[in-house]
């Protein structure tokens, strides 16, 4: 037996798997006490910068305390019997953090500073950073920008890294190593630091063995010159290698046995892809779930558009590893269904026993396409691929009185697809082929939303048949440090899972789908692309009312996002 530890946006959760099929023997997961810290941190009343993202790093702790031996007890499992544990999280979530692992904000001193406290990565406030990164990468040439599409992330390690420089000097310069938090947990298990090719590449611009230079963070800020070989530098280890053994400490967290073999850290979705037998070139797996990530392996490589990143060895060793990605997607239906939906239709859904996501579906589904006459932007948390720009918002386009809010639902189930299938295109226009596309997370158990993105893609589908993806992937990652299977390929050939049977597009509907994507693209275009900077303005008149970025020693206090 392995177990995978995947460290969500809301929840970590741990799963007990058989190494010989993946049979997944347990499974137990802690919801974050703090959850999504935007609002005010823990214990304080003043409120955050608009943006904002954080969370508490004792959060993740718990989770192997609590949700680990829950899991092999439920499994009856006993410790001996496990012989690996792999681990993964959401990316980039970055922290600063002391010689020893310490995080700062759990320094005496530190807990009312926001930015001595872990950046999910869904922190957008470094925007202007991210802008300032990319204009001047442009205008020095710099080999790596191409990379990732030419545009470089608020959610990345540097854009953090820089505000907080600028707003917070003082806890910049306590920081003596930041670290993305699979990193660091990985660190909390074994006891000694590990760093991961894959978080450094697509969330710390490494490439070809090297940091961005120091000449290049010096122009950007001349107290930044030495963040990479001081703050970030260490040896890089691929994924799926042993990053070293459980500590007696971490072994009495766990219920495990001291010395457990451990795996490098990676990256949820990218771990999720050995779940799905999606290791091969050419085999594109959408994680679907608050939000979506889009990776895939090839032999090809190529300057794709608006990419999270690519990155050698980034996923599979041996392979050039792509990353796209869309900020919001199963967010953003949880935001309509919790905020616009009517009363009564809540009702309906308790009477009926379902959740309102599924009266909502069943009600849609068998609509023309086209019928509602509307065209929505799936950008309510920004955009991540193509365009990668986290001051755009969301869109809608054609509501009239008659407008139901089944209708609108539909509309943004479409947008998500519509901007899936952009990235896809985006791929084949750069003449990286993609063969087929795999299905995997939360949204797999919504036969609707699968149905529309067959529809919209034109493509059939492939399934992963586990709702923990992620999870499976990285007790995938645990059995090939362990030394059970001899590389990612033949653990994940083994141990993935896919259900035999795809969903296939409706041959009628795919074609409608075209022109309402036609009318999708446009708008993308002309709001997106330049056509008009009114998405950028709204943004900037809602910041500017709820307040100026805080000072870096601007207290704030405690609050928590929940969907």
């Amino acid at each position: 037996m392995v177990v995978g530890i995947d460290f969500g946006t809301l929840s970590g959760r741990a799963v007990v798997v058989r190494v010989s099929d993946g049979a997944e023997l347990g499974t137990a997961e802690h919801p974050y006490p703090h959850g999504v810290i935007t609002d005010r941190l823990p214990g304080r009343t003043a409120a955050l910068e608009p943006e904002t993202a954080l969370q508490h790093p004792g959060d993740h702790e718990e989770v192997l305390r609590t949700a680990v031996p829950e899991a092999l007890r439920l499994a009856g499992v006993r410790p001996g019997q496990v012989a690996g544990i792999g681990t993964d999280f959401t990316s980039c979530t970055f922290l600063p953090v002391t010689a020893d692992g310490t995080p700062l904000c759990l320094l005496p001193g530190f807990a009312d500073r926001p930015h001595a406290w872990p950046k999910l990565w869904r922190h957008h406030a470094a925007q202007p950073e991210a802008d300032e990164i990319t204009a001047l990468a442009a205008e020095r040439g710099e080999p790596w920008l191409p990379r990732y599409g030419g545009r470089i992330s608020s959610e990345w390690q540097l854009a953090k890294a820089l505000q907080v420089l600028r707003e917070d000097p003082e806890v910049y310069a306590r920081a003596d190593r930041w670290i993305e938090a699979v990193d660091w947990i990985t660190w909390r298990l074994c006891g000694r630091e590990t760093r991961t090719t894959s978080t450094a590449g697509y969330k710390g611009l490494y490439q070809d063995g090297r940091w961005p230079s120091r000449e290049y963070l010096a122009a950007l800020d001349p107290r930044l010159a030495g963040f990479a070989e001081e703050r970030l530098d260490h040896p890089l280890s691929p994924p799926g290698t042993l990053a070293g053994g459980l500590t007696a400490e971490a072994a009495a967290w766990t219920g495990l046995a001291p010395g457990t073999p451990v795996a490098v850290g990676a990256i949820d979705a990218h771990v999720t892809a050995a779940a799905a037998r999606t290791t091969g070139p050419g085999r594109m797996l959408a994680i679907m779930g608050t939000s979506t990530c889009l990776v895939m392996n090839s032999d090809v490589r190529a300057d794709v558009p608006g990419m999270c990143g690519l990155v050698r060895d980034g996923i599979t060793p041996g392979a050039w590893g792509y990353e796209a990605g869309q900020s919001g997607v199963g967010d953003i239906f949880g935001w309509f269904a919790d905020t616009h939906v009517p009363p009564a239709y809540h009702d309906e859904a308790r009477a009926l026993g379902v959740s309102v996501h599924e009266l909502l579906s069943r009600r849609a589904a068998d609509a023309p396409v086209g019928a509602h006459g509307l065209v929505a932007l799936d950008w309510h948390s920004g955009n991540r691929s193509v365009l990668v720009d986290h001051s755009l918002s969301g869109v809608l386009a054609g509501m009239t009185l008659a407008t139901r809010p089944e209708e609108v639902y539909r509309a943004l189930v479409e947008a998500t697809a519509f901007g899936a299938r952009t990235i896809v295109e985006a791929f084949t226009g750069a003449g990286v082929p993609v063969r087929d596309l795999t299905v995997a997370g939360g949204m797999v158990r919504n036969p609707f939303v699968l149905q529309v993105y067959a529809n919209v893609l034109d493509r059939p589908l492939r399934i992963a048949a586990t709702e923990h993806g992620s999870a499976l992937g990285a007790a995938v990652h645990g059995a090939v440090a362990a030394g059970l299977y001899p590389d990612l390929h033949a653990a994940s050939a083994a141990m993935g899972r896919v259900r035999p049977d795809p969903v296939v597009p409706d041959p009628a509907a795919a074609a409608a789908y075209k022109e309402l994507f036609a009318v999708y693209t446009e708008l993308h275009d002309h709001f997106g692309r330049g056509g008009s900077d009114a998405l950028h303005r709204l943004r900037a008149l809602r910041n500017g009312a709820r307040g100026p970025r805080s000072a870096g020693t601007a207290p704030s206090g405690s609050g928590e996002e929940r969907r």
